[in-house]
């Protein structure tokens, strides 16, 4: 079946079978290699891609549910003043190690903080709670979060 949406501000129609998940069709389909295949269970939050504004997890949402939304993932947010200022803090915070995960992570910070719904250090907990980091632990990143709600 055939798909039209917004993939990072370009429109896209891809063929797709109906049961196929949104993380296959941007990966293999759409090679975009931002979205990372984890637990396949929405519980790593590596697959992370914003649809309509909002973080989801890719491996739980069926590509046909996207129709005439839009989807943005890391490679879309080049260029963006946030998104570069959520990358240079986890930079300089040492916050990134293998890579893995810092998409989602960077991702969900966004989402949260064009939201306002990043206020303090406990709304950063919450909002990154759903994404999970096997190299730097958590203090790293939140201490890069923590500089962008000053």
């Amino acid at each position: 079946m055939k798909v039209s949406f917004k993939l990072n501000n370009q429109p896209v129609e891809v063929d797709v079978e109906p049961n196929e998940v949104l993380l296959d069709t941007l990966r293999l389909r759409l090679k975009v290699t931002s979205v990372k295949r984890g637990c396949e269970r929405g519980e790593c939050g590596a697959c992370t891609v914003l649809i309509d504004g909002e973080p989801v997890y890719s491996c739980l949402v069926l590509t046909p549910q996207v129709e005439g939304r839009e989807v943005v993932t890391l490679e879309g947010l080049q260029g963006d003043e946030l998104a570069g200022r959520i990358v240079k803090a986890l930079v300089e915070e040492g916050a990134v190690q293998c890579g893995f995960c810092t998409p989602g992570f960077i991702l969900t910070v966004y989402a949260g903080l064009k939201k306002g719904l990043i206020k303090t250090l406990e709304d950063a907990k919450k909002a990154i709670e759903g994404n999970l980091c096997r190299c730097t632990g958590y203090v790293k990143i939140l201490r890069a979060v923590s500089r962008l709600i000053k």
